[in-house]
């Protein structure tokens, strides 16, 4: 039994997919089915139902893989105490990342961390919040970056910066006229949302709501997409309006900046960018200086906390 092994095992219960599984773990497919099936001889038992698609564990296999995420965690834990020792920071960082965050985000210091520390090699996986907290329950994952509060006391949570909300609105919309927007203007038709289980599409609706339910349901929902640069070319083609991250603006050129972006006048909307991992985390040199150089990367207007309102 190896810890290669178990963390195939582990892959396949993740995305109870052999070729997925193998993918995500930089082999061939037939080199994970070999190892997985090694295990299974020495055990004696079968640990996946492999006549179900997509498959699934045995009963004994459940018992199995949750006996294989606690050893693999245990030894990412060995080989964490063992960096303690270095000097120059080093090892591999495994960073959960929302979607509307990280497009915006990464591009700003991603260049300047790597050249600060050579050693530490980073690995991001994009994910919604509730697949990312999970991540991290399972160690697969040693932090992630996202906007709403985590009420899970092992997990610890640092605020990183506050993130205004932008309007982006086509030319053709009837706010097109303002200058800048106020939280009221949001009951008006035509806001293109995210799909469901993206954080940013409930801070939406909290902030719709703020203004008017009744229209919540009966008019603001026309169009729903699964990430925002749809939803930003809908806007340019002369179809209604949605909210954007304030990052997201250094990836809009000037002629479509000023023709669909609006800001909010006070009180401005604006969204809390936390950091989050295990309360028990040894990585803590690689996490401060992972969160000093995205403090470092982002507008000072970004760091005030206490101006606006705040969505959660």
């Amino acid at each position: 039994m190896t810890l290669t092994q178990l963390s195939y095992v582990v892959a396949v219960d993740r995305y109870r997919h052999f070729a997925t599984a193998a993918e995500k773990s930089y082999v061939t497919q037939p080199t994970l089915s070999m190892q997985i099936h090694k295990l299974e001889d020495e055990l004696g038992i079968t640990i996946f139902d492999r006549s179900k698609s997509p498959v699934v564990p045995t009963e004994i296999g459940e018992k199995i893989i949750k006996e294989a995420k606690e050893i693999l965690k245990q030894s990412k834990h060995i080989e964490d105490i063992a960096h303690l020792a270095e000097d120059e920071l080093q090892g591999t960082f495994r960073v959960g990342i929302i979607p509307t965050i990280a497009p915006y985000l990464l591009p700003l210091f991603l260049r300047s961390f790597t050249e600060k520390y050579p050693n530490v090699k980073l690995i991001f996986e994009e994910v919604v919040t509730n697949e990312l907290l999970s991540l991290l329950e399972q160690d697969h994952l040693d932090v992630g970056i996202i906007a709403t509060p985590v009420e899970q006391g092992h997990i610890f949570e640092e605020e990183l910066y506050y993130e205004p909300f932008l309007g982006y609105v086509s030319q053709k919309h009837d706010l097109a006229k303002k200058d800048k927007l106020s939280i009221d203007d949001l009951e008006i038709t035509n806001l293109w949302l995210l799909n469901e289980g993206h954080c940013f599409r409930d801070q939406t609706v909290k902030l719709c709501k703020k203004q008017r339910k009744d229209l919540l349901d009966s008019s603001m929902i026309e169009f729903e997409s699964g990430n925002l640069e749809t939803l930003k070319q809908l806007v340019e083609q002369d179809f209604g309006m949605t909210l954007l991250p304030y990052l997201a603006k250094n990836q809009i050129d000037e002629q479509c900046a000023k023709a669909h972006l609006r800001y909010f006048e006070d009180p401005v909307p604006r969204r809390k960018i936390r950091v989050i991992y295990s309360r028990e985390y040894l990585k803590q040199n690689i996490i401060e200086a992972f969160k000093n150089e995205i403090l470092e990367s982002i507008p000072e207007e970004l760091k005030k906390s206490e101006e606006g309102v705040l969505v959660e």
